[in-house]
């Protein structure tokens, strides 16, 4: 009976875990509808969640080692440390291009929007996610096509950034960027032709920052669009960086110059 409960409420949800994880996603007010615990788990993280849990009124469950595997299962668990909980929310809710922009536009004169062309890796997405919460920047872009999804991998490689960053899904990844420059964004993209190194500009605009896979990079049809480009001066034999490690130099570069600026 227990099972059948649990593949109910895995068919129409994702499931997140990692103590920091899940308590993040409760601070944000995110709409969760069961936490589950495994059985044993304890310590001050679990205590935390479970007293937000409760001022929340969202329910909680212990379940047994097999229970909890089967969960972990179901929600295709990745890489990572599950730490004895995990939470069913319902799929995250996207809000539109245009909102990102009037929202965006609301907080500062110059946001910054981070678009992925072509990021397959969940850790990718996460890890990004998280620098962009720490630098300060408005809103990811995710194209439907070519690229990864918001998965529970993600959630968890983000450490809770992706609940409090706006998430676009972008059907038309061009369409998407002629939008962002109608909007008076200026497009920046991590790629190696006729580029300029990531600490020139000022960056005291409005950006799309757009970030290509670390194998092909960006589409041709991205980078047609782009008003310039930006790159990593890189040494030693090995001559490319992880996007994530990549996007989180460039992001805390922006907000250095916007800074003294």
């Amino acid at each position: 009976m227990a099972s059948q409960h649990i593949e109910e409420n895995t068919q129409s949800t994702q499931g997140i875990y990692g103590r920091r994880t899940v308590l993040e996603a409760l601070r944000a007010q995110r709409d969760i509808e069961k936490i589950f615990f495994a059985f044993g788990a304890e310590g001050e993280g679990i205590d935390t969640i479970r007293a937000e849990a409760k001022r929340r009124n969202i329910p909680c469950s212990i379940a047994d080692r097999q229970k909890f595997a089967m969960l972990e299962k179901r929600i295709e668990v990745g890489d990572g440390a599950v730490q004895g909980v995990i939470a069913l929310m319902p799929l995250y809710h996207p809000i539109t291009l245009e909102q990102a922009i009037e929202q965006a536009y609301t907080e500062t004169d110059n946001p910054v929007f981070v678009l992925l062309d072509g990021i397959h890796d969940p850790h990718n997405v996460g890890a990004i996610a998280r620098s962009m919460a720490c630098a300060g920047a408005h809103a990811l872009l995710l194209p439907t096509q070519h690229g990864s999804p918001v998965t529970a991998t993600a959630m968890k490689s983000s450490a809770g950034a992706l609940h409090h960053i706006p998430i676009v899904k972008v059907p038309n990844t061009s369409v998407a960027l002629k939008d962002c420059k109608a909007a008076g964004f200026t497009l920046i993209g991590t790629d190696m032709n006729n580029a300029q190194n990531y600490d020139s500009p000022d960056y005291d605009m409005p950006i799309v920052l757009i970030i290509g896979s670390e194998g092909s990079g960006m589409k041709n049809e991205t980078r047609k669009l782009l008003d310039f480009s930006i790159t990593i001066p890189l040494s030693g034999k090995v001559q490319s960086l992880n996007a994530s490690v990549a996007a989180g130099i460039i992001l805390f570069e922006i907000k250095r110059k916007k800074t003294i600026i």
